[in-house]
């Protein structure tokens, strides 16, 4: 069974500099449909509308963070099931777990690498994605003798 399809982004990041950076690695490096937010309140209202596959957060944003945006989304019915992959500087082991116990597909560094972040969040995508249960196949029928 095939895991759904990754092309649109939104990337939430209140540094404009390194959302320039991160776009072009994303859409032309990656070839992936990228969406901007400047802030957490930025992303609930460009989340409703853009609709994307993955929301990659920032965690050091003023006024809502990144766990506050996260459990913000979690609590619209629209993005719910978004999965959201953390680039962020905090990445003490303490601090990763708690990204991850609050359910984020993943966590990615920064500074990151241009080159290759498009490959990185494709690996965490991928992986999450093979370890989802997949649900049982049908059993197969017998053929029928009837004409």
């Amino acid at each position: 069974m095939s895991h759904p399809t990754l092309s649109r982004i939104l990337y939430v990041e209140d540094d404009p500099h390194i959302q320039a950076v991160a776009q072009i690695a994303l859409e032309d490096v990656g070839g992936f449909t990228v969406a901007l937010a400047g802030s957490g309140k930025g992303c609930l209202e460009k989340a409703k509308t853009f609709l994307p596959d993955l929301i990659l957060l920032d965690i050091m944003m003023p006024g809502m963070d990144g766990p506050s945006t996260f459990r913000a989304l979690k609590a619209i019915p629209a993005t719910t099931s978004i999965p959201i992959i953390f680039l962020t500087a905090k990445v003490q082991p303490l601090e990763i777990d708690s990204y991850r116990r609050l359910g984020a597909l993943g966590v990615l560094t920064k500074p990151f690498d241009p080159m290759t972040l498009s490959d990185d969040i494709r690996t965490i995508w991928d992986k999450s994605h093979q370890d989802a249960p997949q649900p049982e196949s049908a059993p197969a029928q017998a053929p029928s003798n009837k004409p």
